[in-house]
């Protein structure tokens, strides 16, 4: 729901960032605004804090040398991140974690001594000391100004993180770091490898020279298994996995399943749910020796259902972003596959739109597990009480959504289906699964305290009151003004119900940041 860019040049930053898309939000005048050859950018969907512009990234704080930070995934200790800071001095001024994660950063480099250290040393001890205090899954990028880039990955490897390189027209190095293989591959990057688990990449500006070092790294990685289900690109690797090749074996092993349950079954048609779904399920087609049609026509110009806010919208935009082709449906039994079932609203109506077009049965399969957990790490699954999964069975499914029978993957065959495409010396060992067994990596810290403030915070009422600038009983009210990036119309405070102050120059020159 926003998008960022910052750049540095001759020691200037030059910022722009705003609510929207990416192709609204950056025009070709602000692209020429945005001068310099370093820079970091950032497009972001909200699992923590709020939607407002104020928490748009790339986020600054001007001490020391002047930082930007760009991140995704979240902080599962924040109440802690924000005492110690406060208690420091640090003026945190949102909800985002990305502000706390730039803090501990900055806070972290005035400790140790650059000038005996060394940048080089003094950066790596620094993201140390930040790994050290933040629990969750995050990967990201500071800018220093002045100093160069720093690309890091939480000590889990829960959230993805890549980096790239090609020769430069000086005879130099250019280098690029990205959350996907596919960005370093469109901007015509050699992919050199993933960033280890708890490892950071520090580009120096002044000398163009790349360094890696294994700064808090665990004994067995834990990457989030949902990116391979959903989030990536099919033509993304991540930790050396090609994501296609993994969603291939998805299908293959979700027929398996449905052969041993349903061995005399009378699938007429396989019809993928497009889009993430259609390599799963051209798999499974073929296991199955049936024919796979595509039966769902999707619009391209309406977004991921699954990350939309709020219920209803959700649920009006399922039969805008897909279309039925009647003949592949009408007198048929159809096996309809999809990635993953969330919270079940896409999943009723596209059975519906099914029946509508004339289908005889409709059966339904998950190429993931059940979900029956949130995600605290980065990704947007919601509070347990919204997901279909949760206290249900199969049978339960399968009537809420409208189906004849519902196949879920087991997670045993999910982890083998990317353990199975792992290159020889890339074996991953473990996974975070939490959203489907509730096993959460980063330990003791998940309690249920934890988690009924997750609900407060991220529930769909919650985050619709937060819209309307209101807040739940028992909820934090946020206090600060984010007067001069953020809308008059969020300030609720009287004494300034009447100071119109836009959200952001277009020239994005804040005072006291850029010129």
């Amino acid at each position: 729901d926003a998008a960022g860019m910052v750049t540095t040049e001759h020691r200037r930053l030059h910022l722009r960032k705003e609510n929207g898309l990416v192709k609204d939000v950056f025009q070709d005048h602000h692209m020429m605004e945005l001068r310099g050859n370093l820079g970091i950018g950032h497009v972001r969907y909200p699992t923590a804090g709020s939607s407002s512009c104020a928490e748009a990234q790339p986020l600054y704080t001007n001490y020391p040398f002047g930082i930007c930070v760009a991140h995704n995934g979240n902080l599962n200790n924040t109440e802690v991140l924000t005492k110690n800071l406060s208690q420091l001095g640090r003026h945190v001024n949102t909800d985002s974690d990305s502000e706390l994660l730039l803090n501990a950063f900055a806070e972290a480099l005035t400790k140790v001594d650059s000038k005996n250290a060394g940048m080089k040393k003094t950066i790596f001890e620094a993201i140390t000391m930040v790994m050290k205090q933040c629990e969750g899954g995050y990967a990201g990028m500071y800018l220093i100004n002045g100093v160069g880039l720093v690309g890091f990955r939480d000590p889990h490897g829960i959230r993805p993180m890549v980096f790239g390189s090609r020769p430069a027209e000086n005879g130099k190095v250019d280098y690029v770091i990205a959350s996907e293989s596919v960005a370093i591959d469109t901007l015509g990057f050699k992919l050199e490898r993933d960033i280890k688990a708890g490892e950071a990449i520090f580009l120096d500006s002044k000398t163009g020279e790349c360094h890696a070092h294994s700064c808090f790294p665990v004994a067995d990685p834990s990457p989030c298994i949902f990116e391979y289900v959903y989030f990536a690109r099919p033509d993304s690797i991540m930790d050396s996995i090609p994501v296609y090749e993994t969603r291939l074996k998805m299908g293959e092993k979700l027929a398996e399943k449905i052969i041993r349950k349903y061995p005399q079954h009378d699938i007429d048609v396989v019809i993928p749910i497009p889009d993430t779904s259609r390599t799963s399920a051209l798999q499974a087609a073929y296991r199955l020796d049936r024919p796979f049609r595509e039966g769902f026509i999707k619009n391209r110009y309406i977004a991921r259902t699954f990350i939309m806010p709020g219920q209803e919208t959700r649920k009006k935009s399922v039969r805008l972003k897909l279309n039925t082709i009647k003949s592949e449906f009408a007198g048929k039994n159809v096996l309809l596959v999809d990635d993953s079932i969330v919270r079940g609203t896409t999943a009723h109506e596209i059975v519906q739109m099914a029946r509508d077009a004339g289908a005889r049965k409709v059966y339904f399969t998950s190429a993931a597990p059940p979900i029956r957990y949130p995600n605290i790490y980065g990704i947007d699954i919601p509070t347990q009480t919204e997901l279909i999964a949760f206290q249900r069975n199969e049978e339960d499914i399968a009537k809420k959504i409208g189906c004849d029978w519902i196949v879920y993957q087991d997670l045993e065959d999910l982890e083998a289906s990317i353990t199975e495409c792992s290159p020889p010396g890339h074996e991953l060992k473990k996974f975070d699964t939490s959203c489907f067994s509730g096993r959460y990596v980063t330990g003791a810290s998940i309690t249920d305290e934890y988690f009924q403030n997750l609900h407060d915070q991220r529930n769909d009422e919650a985050k619709q009151l937060r819209k309307n600038g209101g807040a739940q009983s028992g909820q934090k009210k946020g206090a600060q003004s984010h007067a001069g990036c953020e809308s008059v119309n969020n300030d609720k405070r009287p004494n300034h119900a009447n100071h119109v102050v836009p959200c952001e120059p277009l020239t994005n020159q804040p005072i006291g940041l850029v010129r």
